[in-house]
């Protein structure tokens, strides 16, 4: 297995958080189980590269692709991923990298060709079977959450659960924080009926307003959102969804935002 697939200071936070291997039968114990670095090097080679499971080379990786597809159900399953990512963000707050006053959210289309969970007609793609990615960074583009939803979603209806969907961000005194205090967005999100439900939660919500000019100064703070989806789709994986199942594309986008995060604390180190 080539060393770069799975670094070490990636390879330490994910070792507490898989689940113990099954054991090994006395009689017949048949072969010897993939080690779960080989699997999680696959997981990652097909992340970024894009290819599929059955195209993966075990001699360069060290498993098959079978047997990592095999393994990321099961750590999806057991909710390794978005604990990863949670573990990520408590580490970023405690050293102080995570501005979570001013987030930004936004939705970004890919096309599925193999339909299944959370898809439909995409409206921006002639209706072609598609999913939605739903983003929320703070304010120097760290991803906080991110949902997957059919195509045919419109964005402001995953605003609140989008949010609701942020993890308790520990790593400084007191209670850990939730919820942003100003979402950014643009004008796909101008519906005054989700501003009220904001102002409720005691968030208040810094949306564009539609049939308004240009320059409002939004574009100053949300500008971050679209470079942290450039750079979620740069891992080729995300750019088209191949899975069926949504819960493993959720993984793979829950993995990604780990991914991301771990750079944010190496290049600040």
């Amino acid at each position: 297995m080539r060393a770069d697939l799975v670094p070490d200071d990636l390879w330490e936070r994910v070792t507490p958080l898989l689940p113990p291997a099954p054991e090994r039968r006395h009689r017949h114990p048949g072969r010897l189980r993939v080690p779960d670095r080989a699997a999680l090097a696959g997981v990652l080679f097909v992340l970024r590269t894009g290819v599929a499971w059955r195209e993966v080379p075990a001699e360069t990786v060290g498993c098959s692709g079978v047997t990592a597809w095999r393994r990321l159900r099961d750590w999806t399953e057991a909710g390794v991923w978005p604990r990863l990512h949670a573990a990520l963000l408590t580490e970023l707050r405690c050293a102080t990298l995570l501005k979570l006053d001013d987030c930004s959210v936004d939705g970004s289309h890919v096309r599925a060709l193999k339909r299944g969970d959370h898809v439909g007609p995409s409206p921006v793609d002639r209706a072609r079977p598609g999913s939605e990615h739903h983003l929320i960074v703070d304010r120097h583009g760290t991803p906080l959450t991110v949902t997957l939803t059919g195509g045919n979603r419109h964005d402001v209806t995953q605003l609140l659960p989008l949010l609701d969907a942020v993890p308790a961000i520990r790593g400084l005194r007191g209670r850990p924080r939730r919820r942003p205090r100003r979402p950014y967005a643009d004008r796909g999100y101008d519906f005054d009926k989700y501003r009220r439900l904001l102002w409720k939660c005691g968030i208040k919500p810094m949306i564009a307003r539609r049939g308004v000019a240009h320059g409002s100064g939004l574009g100053k703070v949300c500008w971050v959102v679209e470079r942290a989806f450039a750079s979620l789709h740069q891992l080729k994986r995300l750019r088209t969804r191949y899975e069926r199942r949504a819960d493993l594309h959720q993984g793979l986008l829950e993995l990604a935002c780990s991914l991301k995060c771990l750079r944010r604390l190496r290049t600040a180190s």
